[in-house]
């Protein structure tokens, strides 16, 4: 028998703003992908490559593959064939890590920058027309609320 319990709980007011952001970030997250993916497909990308080679590209310094992943939100096991398959690609290599003789630490490959270099000349005039009639000060805010709820989470 199903249990219904839940329908006598009441979400408070904040509550039920933070279910419908919750629901439209999924649904944002499915689009951004999928937009993601048409945007960079003639190079021979999806958006999970695009987002490793972001990763190591906005690094000060090499990433191991679980820093790569705690990054993106992925599994390490997700993020492990997906640079694997970097590798055999030529956009990836690995180094010794002094700090942990298994977990190798991942840098770009020249191929790798060039291709980076090639997503971003694709991704700077899609996103920067992407929302022409939002404020700035209201994209910061969205910036900021995303921060606080990625922040809480990490946390729990």
């Amino acid at each position: 028998m199903l249990s219904f319990w839940w329908l006598y709980m009441k979400h408070t007011s904040k509550g039920n703003l933070l279910t419908d952001i919750i629901l439209e970030t999924f649904k944002l997250n499915g689009l951004l992908v999928s937009s993601g993916d048409q945007l960079i497909k003639e190079l021979g990308l999806t958006s999970a490559r695009w987002k490793v080679l972001g990763a190591l590209s906005r690094s000060d310094n090499p990433m191991t593959v679980p820093d790569i992943a705690r990054m993106m939100g992925q599994s390490r096991q997700a993020v492990q064939r997906l640079c694997n398959e970097m590798m055999a690609d030529g956009f990836v290599l690995t180094q010794d890590n002094p700090e942990h003789q298994r977990a190798k630490l991942l840098v770009l490959t020249q191929s790798g920058e060039q291709m980076y270099d090639q997503v971003m000349q694709k991704q700077i005039p899609w996103v920067n027309a992407l929302v022409p009639d939002v404020k700035e000060n209201d994209l910061e805010t969205v910036s900021f609320v995303l921060k606080q709820l990625i922040q809480h989470l990490e946390k729990q």
